[in-house]
């Protein structure tokens, strides 16, 4: 996981999503690529994406220089990028990088061409940057086929984490293996990770899951999208609506 793309617009939270990206490519020591992310209504190309290359660059001289791995940048162009095309723009990267969708923050129509048009995996930042990334990961485990393919794609993530939870909330399991099967699964690959069971509480699954993530520490956490359809989350909730609009820890999110 070496090349990460960094869609850069003039939300309030871009900060975040900078910090975000700048955490992850030090852990894994690879690459932030810009590029200006089109806003709602532009009046000129031209001028928007050198100021948003300019605060790209900004950033990046402030924390180039850093002596513990420093993450390295690049600005891709000065094409900008509409949401509708961001998905086929991502499928050459290994992670695309975006604020968690809101009034001040990020796109949900940015996020959602990123996530099922690319094939590969979003890493959601939260609404303030992030002290650390990675260290402490809960997995969302809940059998389906979504977080298996997570769980693979962030491979490169976990095997540097500190501490792994594959954490299961009561009554949100498709069928399919236990989360046991899945901390089995990641000592093959070398990675120790715990088992945990929580239980609903009567509260929404999604709020459950934050709610525990908080209590364990995490720094990231790993999630399938969208097991229920995407219809089906907005009219009756689901887990991962929930996280969309209220996870305050990087997201890594996979469809």
């Amino acid at each position: 996981m070496k090349s990460m793309l960094l869609p850069v617009d003039q939300n309030e939270h871009m900060l975040a999503a900078f910090e975000t990206a700048r955490l992850a490519v030090s852990v894994l020591e690879g690459q932030v690529e810009g590029a200006a992310l089109a806003p709602a209504s532009m009046e000129n190309e031209v001028d928007y994406s050198r100021r948003m290359r300019r605060t790209f660059d900004q950033f990046a001289a402030q924390h180039s220089t850093e002596l513990a791995q420093p993450a390295r940048f690049r600005w891709r162009g000065d094409s900008v990028i509409q949401d509708p095309t961001l998905g086929s723009f991502a499928r050459v990267y290994d992670v695309t990088v975006l604020n968690r969708p809101g009034a001040r923050g990020g796109r949900m129509t940015a996020l959602e061409n990123a996530l099922f048009e690319s094939g590969r995996p979003v890493l959601m930042a939260p609404p303030s940057p992030p002290a650390s990334f990675g260290q402490i990961v809960v997995i969302h485990w809940n059998a389906s086929t979504e977080v298996c393919r997570a769980i693979s794609m962030a491979m490169p993530i976990l095997r540097k984490a500190k501490r792994v939870v594959v954490l299961s909330v009561e009554g949100s399991m498709v069928p399919g293996p236990a989360a046991q099967d899945a901390v089995v699964y990641l000592e093959c690959h070398d990675i120790a990770a715990s088992e945990k069971s929580v239980p609903n509480r009567g509260q929404r699954p999604g709020a459950v899951l934050l709610a525990e993530a908080r209590a364990l520490g995490a720094d990231l956490l790993i999630k399938g999208a969208y097991t229920q359809s995407r219809l089906r989350q907005m009219v009756f909730g689901g887990a991962t609506q929930h996280v969309l609009t209220a996870a305050e820890l990087p997201v890594f999110l996979v469809d």
